[in-house]
């Protein structure tokens, strides 16, 4: 073999290391029933001509700051976590929704709480920084109810983990919580909680958890983007037409057996997985936001700069998906 031959083939093989290795999309994700579709998207991902690496976190604010310290492409959060990550100067779009609702008020059976205005003198448990926290701000907001994390309010806030709010309910720590799916679900099923409400009858109405990309990524590599929203409408197609599918993802591949069929199956009954969201939607969640006070915004965003939804479009219409 020629030196010249010797050398082609290495920069052959160079070249193709790079591009392979621009082709690798690294994902942020939540271990919540409805953000399933999302972590599928790498099981189909070799498909779609793509590698796609999940990092799981424990909230939706620790995905933003992993995209604004770069160590991300792609993330998936509710709709807060995007607003005031992109309020605070994180360089991202919004490019899809990926789920709707996953919020329920649950309190202890024996709390005497039937709606809202019965939270008055009593303690409600809920995750701080997320949509949830929101949400019930905007309810006891709507009820005229005052609250905090100091006692003096109408309501006294406990802030916990999304993985303790059960735990607290079930050993009468707190009287109710504000908690995401399949949780909700699961204390309801196993009996030390019971529904109150689900909170959709705000301006925000049902919450839209949203699929955020770098500008980076979205702006320079513009192909493998389209790879991966094409990806993600295949992977949500799936979910939401083999329902069977679905359930076995979710409840095997993410929760290891430890939720049960009904338990998923209530989850997504209130949280059902979609593609779409609108720059109407985040604008009134960023209004919301800013009246109720929950998460510092250095300045408030504007939807229709930042929330970009071509890819999705253009993947949809590809797939024929309306």
């Amino acid at each position: 073999m020629t030196k010249l031959k010797l050398a082609s083939i290495i920069v052959a093989a160079a070249f193709a290391t790079t591009a392979n290795a621009e082709e690798v999309v690294r994902l942020g994700n939540l271990k919540f029933a409805h953000y399933g579709a999302v972590s599928y998207i790498k099981e189909i991902a070799p498909k779609c001509g793509i590698k796609v690496e999940e990092h799981v976190f424990a909230k939706g604010p620790d995905v933003m700051q992993a995209i604004l310290a770069g160590e991300l492409d792609v993330g998936a959060t509710a709709s807060e976590a995007a607003i005031q990550g992109r309020a605070n100067g994180a360089p991202i779009y919004v490019v899809a929704g990926f789920a709707k609702g996953g919020a329920r008020l649950v309190a202890r059976p024996d709390s005497g709480i039937k709606a809202i205005k019965d939270l008055k003198g009593k303690k409600v448990g809920v995750t701080r920084g997320g949509i949830h926290e929101v949400l019930l701000a905007a309810e006891l907001a709507q009820a005229g109810l005052s609250f905090s994390d100091q006692p003096g309010k109408d309501v006294q806030l406990v802030f916990l983990a999304f993985a303790d709010l059960n735990q607290a309910l079930l050993g009468k720590n707190l009287d109710a919580i504000m908690q995401s799916e399949p949780q909700s679900s699961q204390a309801i099923n196993k009996g030390y909680g019971v529904e109150v409400m689900k909170p959709y009858d705000t301006p925000i109405g049902e919450p839209v958890r949203t699929l955020v990309m770098s500008e980076k990524f979205y702006t320079t590599h513009r192909a493998t983007a389209a790879k991966f929203m094409s990806c993600f409408v295949q992977a949500t197609k799936t979910f939401i037409d083999d329902k069977p599918a679905a359930e076995k993802y979710v409840r095997n591949a993410i929760f290891k057996g430890q939720i049960t069929s009904d338990d998923f199956q209530d989850a997504i009954s209130n949280s059902p997985y979609t593609y779409d969201i609108s720059p109407q939607h985040i604008q009134i969640t960023t209004d919301v936001m800013n009246k109720t006070g929950v998460g510092k915004m250095r300045k408030a965003p504007v939807a229709t700069e930042w929330v970009k939804t071509d890819l999705l479009d253009e993947a949809k219409k590809s797939l024929n998906i309306k």
